[in-house]
């Protein structure tokens, strides 16, 4: 499966600690992510993670189109829901082209975690036909 990891900067330590908690589960399978969550949870736990731009210049952009794509399985995305940021129309737009391509996503760790067990469990293997690939 391929999960893209987004995390905005109040949500990064969150992020880490948990792609910590599940590197025995998220190992199995291919990560992106934008450029500074993708480096700082890479260090924190070896997972090999393809990065793209950083969120502010256009990463999540490059995420939102291989969910267009259909190139992406799972989105865990950490947001920061206290601050208001500048480019929040563009968090919207990621969630409504996951809504609209099937793919699931969490917000926070809790429903993250939600979905990873489910991953484990391989409840998301249908995600593999949905991209015409084997399960």
């Amino acid at each position: 499966m391929n999960i893209a990891l987004i995390a905005h900067d109040a949500k990064k330590e969150l992020m880490t600690q948990f792609c910590i908690a599940y590197c025995g589960i998220l190992s199995r399978h291919n990560l992106c992510a934008t450029e500074t969550t993708g480096k700082i949870v890479a260090d924190a736990t070896g997972l090999e993670i393809t990065r793209f731009l950083s969120g502010s210049h256009g990463g999540a952009e490059q995420i939102a189109s291989r969910i267009q794509c259909n190139e992406i399985d799972v989105l865990l995305f950490f947001r920061d829901p206290l601050n208001p940021k500048p480019h929040e129309p563009n968090d919207m737009t990621i969630l409504r082209l996951c809504d609209v391509h099937q793919v699931p996503y969490a917000t926070n760790a809790a429903t993250a975690e939600v979905i990873i067990m489910a991953l484990d469990r391989g409840d998301l293997d249908w995600r593999n036909y949905a991209r015409g690939g084997n399960a």
